[in-house]
């Protein structure tokens, strides 16, 4: 499913270049949840990036569902990151102006063919995440884990292969934060997703089937196969 061979990721020139990444090796079949842990500038989020599309100044190659993202145009990486992968991010990033269908339906606008049902999925995907109660609020009115569970069946709307979070409990307390991961394992199990999530919190995801250590753009640690 995400295949990485040899992945680098410099940003600047002479002097002044950081290498972001450093020959990342990594592979993963469908079906996995996988965390990636390290510190503030370990590389995490450039690795997601690259990984959703988001990024293509990288040497190496990155096959995500047995594509070669370095072989697509924009138009074409804008179809791969529409239909192929959910992005969940830290901030929640919902319009403060739209109720929680309207919210998770905005994927929908940017599609290249037609959803012609998109509130209707966007209400079934609300309710998948616990929110069936909450489909006309407005973010104002929805706590820090609601919000993020908005967020969660935005990313869901398409019918992704591949969900990447980026810090996603960073925002919530403990609790809560436990709530979300048990959502995510709960779509990686039940919904056969993939999973991959930027953390500094490796203690909470003790259910992801392999973890990844980044320390200065370098895989320090052997892949780890926690289950299965």
């Amino acid at each position: 499913m995400i295949e990485l061979h040899n992945i680098s990721r410099t940003y600047g020139v002479g002097q002044v270049a950081t290498k972001a990444l450093d020959k990342i090796n990594l592979e993963f079949p469908a079906g996995s949840f996988v965390t990636v842990v390290g510190t503030s500038g370990s590389g995490k989020t450039t690795l997601l990036n690259i990984v959703g599309g988001l990024d293509t100044g990288y040497e190496g190659t990155v096959r995500v569902d047995g594509v070669d993202l370095k072989t697509m145009d924009d138009r074409s990486l804008s179809r791969f990151r529409n239909k192929t992968v959910g992005f969940v991010f830290q901030h929640f990033n919902l319009l403060q102006h739209l109720t929680s269908v309207q919210n998770v339906a905005l994927p929908a606008f940017f599609s290249t063919d037609p959803i012609p049902d998109a509130e209707l999925r966007a209400t079934e995907a609300l309710k998948r995440v616990g929110l069936a109660d909450k489909l006309d609020s407005l973010p104002g009115q929805l706590s820090g884990g609601q919000k993020q569970r908005v967020a969660i069946a935005r990313a869901l709307l398409l019918n992704p292969k591949l969900i990447l979070c980026d810090e996603p409990t960073g925002n919530l307390d403990t609790t809560t934060g436990a709530q979300i991961i048990s959502l995510f394992e709960s779509l990686n199990r039940d919904d056969n997703l993939t999973v991959l999530v930027v953390t500094h919190e490796e203690f909470l995801f003790k259910n992801s089937t392999h973890t990844i250590h980044l320390e200065d753009g370098k895989q320090v640690d052997m892949l780890q196969e926690r289950k299965g």
